[in-house]
């Protein structure tokens, strides 16, 4: 492997600020995460390295950077991120799952078929405001479309911060388009359903090879492709992170995301007579009106609300789960302090 320099490897100024000059050399980037040990990068190669004593690997994501202890064989210290992909894990539970971090852009996956979604897509644009990540939407398969920029303008008009391409995902010179968002030591991480083409884009646009399968006709959906979370160096002098493909994104506290991606909504909220609204029935409702000229979908407003409910139920329920975990801990240093006492 070639030798890489901390730039190369996405370091910046915001890591550089929270280290002294003398612990540069110990910087790694963590480029995958097994269950009792990470993977990381140097400028010197990779290396496999354990987490504190203090800490189990569930606290790290891919992309993370850390600095580690002298010897290389341990994490030392956890750098604060300058971005962060989380979503409330799948299940009944009410932990929240590191998705990836540090990531510049989110490459939001669809295809020009029946897997394209407003709502779906809504809810990864939410992911990605909340994070401080760009959203990327890359419609596939347009070689199989009629008309695939109609598809683009459908997802440009959920925000003006939507940037839409539209690929053929086999074709490595089309998947070339994605360049700008993952050269020089800019990171894209890709999501999505299952069988849209995030693996045969990994493919493509690194020097990877990962499994892929086809999709099913009669629904347009496919099986995972993708198990695991990873970082690889593309062709073009930047960095990927591929995730498994999600049955469900559950949001949790990504309300400043939802704000930001239905901002017409709450511009207009912001104009009502009252600033209690619910946007019903009430007198000098400026939802209400836009709705009544035509200038608001029904839907695009059913959406917010339902996006707005979700986050606060999983939030609240992720907030009473921290809360008793602080006072698990509590109790336990309470007990154990007691216990130590009584033994001196």
């Amino acid at each position: 492997m070639t030798q890489l320099s901390h730039t190369d490897l996405g370091w910046s100024a915001h890591f550089h600020a929270q280290i002294d000059v003398d612990h540069l050399p110990l910087a790694a980037r963590i480029t995958s995460v097994a269950r009792d040990r990470l993977f990381v990068l140097t400028t010197s190669g990779p290396r496999t390295i354990l987490p504190p004593s203090s800490m189990t690997t569930g606290a790290f994501a891919t992309g993370d950077w850390v600095i580690t202890t002298p010897d290389g064989t341990r994490v030392d210290r956890l750098l604060n991120r300058q971005t962060s992909l989380a979503r409330r894990a799948a299940g009944t539970g009410a932990d929240s799952q590191l998705i990836a971090a540090n990531v510049d852009t989110l490459g939001i996956v669809t295809s020009c078929n029946a897997d394209f979604n407003e709502a779906r897509l809504e809810r990864y644009l939410a992911l990605a405001a909340s994070a401080g990540c760009l959203p990327l939407v890359i419609l596939t398969k347009a070689d199989l479309c009629d008309d695939p920029r109609d598809f683009a303008r459908r997802a440009e008009r959920l925000s003006p911060l939507v940037t839409a391409i539209s690929l053929n995902a086999t074709d490595p010179l089309e998947a070339e388009a994605l360049s700008p968002w993952c050269s020089s030591g800019q990171t894209l991480a890709l999501v999505g359903s299952s069988g849209v083409g995030k693996s045969t884009l990994s493919n493509a646009i690194t020097t990877i090879t990962s499994a892929t399968q086809g999709i099913r006709e009669d629904d347009a959906k496919g099986r995972h492709t993708t198990t695991a979370r990873g970082l690889f160096a593309t062709r073009f002098g930047g960095w990927l992170i591929d995730t498994p493909g999600m049955r469900a994104l559950r949001l949790a506290d990504a309300s400043e995301g939802i704000e930001t991606i239905f901002d017409d909504i709450e511009t207009l909220a912001r104009r009502c007579r009252f600033s209690d609204c619910r946007h019903e029935t009430e007198p000098g409702c400026a939802v209400q009106a836009a709705l009544a000229e035509g200038t608001l979908a029904e839907d695009r407003l059913n959406r917010w609300r339902k996006l707005l409910r979700e986050d606060a139920h999983n939030s609240a329920t992720l907030h009473e789960a921290r809360a008793r975990d602080r006072a698990f801990g509590k109790m336990v240093r309470s007990v154990m302090k007691e216990k130590n006492r009584h033994k001196d």
